[in-house]
């Protein structure tokens, strides 16, 4: 859990988000709509780089409809925005439930947490990891100057995934595969999407609830590799 990387990459969400937080009160509402506008595009664009590394589509579609159900089922996002709630001693979707739900899953979702991990875990590489801790302050800044405090709490998050990610590396390896890391990265594309839709203000959904896809997936890639 102590690993290095994963410490500097939840270092730089914090400091990210403070940083962020700092301008928030220097920063017209205008100007937050554009940076908040920004943000959701380029989660779009990373979103569909990221889907169309698919080897089958068809996984993907099943692996995202049946993780989805799944997710609705248990109340996924519901259950986070709660665990939110109790942080800020509030009730409801608050602007801090939705950073830290909505930074959560952006900065624990993708193959280079996956790969990093791995690195990270088996090899005592941190470099993809300390890469990913660049990319998630810059972040940070943005969605803290649009969220607040919610977003300097997903480092917890960070901590945690990244952390247990580390020390089960080994057994996990799996998914390092191409057959297996390509619709993994494909659906977690799919919930980037998801989360582009929603800061973009094109449709607002409940991306936590498709995070048992990304489980889903590999599963259903291991069942399709005795038929092909």
């Amino acid at each position: 859990m102590l690993n290095f990387a994963v410490l500097v990459n939840t270092f730089a969400v914090i400091v990210g988000s403070i940083v962020g937080m700092t301008l928030k009160s220097r920063l017209k509402d205008v100007y937050k709509k554009r940076m908040f506008q920004a943000v959701g595009v380029v989660t779009l664009i990373i979103g569909v780089k990221m889907g169309l590394e698919a080897n089958e589509f068809i996984v993907v579609l099943a692996s995202m409809a049946l993780g989805g159900v799944i997710g609705q089922w248990i109340g996924i996002e519901e259950r986070i925005g709660r665990l939110a709630n109790r942080i800020e001693k509030s009730e409801g979707e608050t602007h801090f439930v939705k950073g830290f739900v909505t930074a959560t899953v952006l900065f624990v979702v993708g193959p280079m947490t996956i790969l990093g991990c791995f690195a990270a875990g088996i090899e005592a590489d941190p470099s993809l990891l300390l890469l990913k801790s660049t990319l998630d302050f810059i972040a940070a800044i943005i969605l803290s100057s649009l969220y607040g405090l919610g977003v300097l709490f997903s480092a917890l998050s960070v901590f945690l995934v990244q952390g247990l990610l580390v020390t089960f590396a080994s057994q996990l390896t799996i998914l390092s595969l191409p057959q297996y890391l390509n619709d993994f990265t494909s659906v977690g594309g799919a919930i980037l999407l998801v989360i582009g839709f929603g800061l973009t203000e094109i449709k607002e959904m409940k991306a936590g609830n498709f995070l048992p896809a990304l489980g889903i997936v590999v599963f259903f890639d291991w069942i399709y590799s005795f038929f092909v």
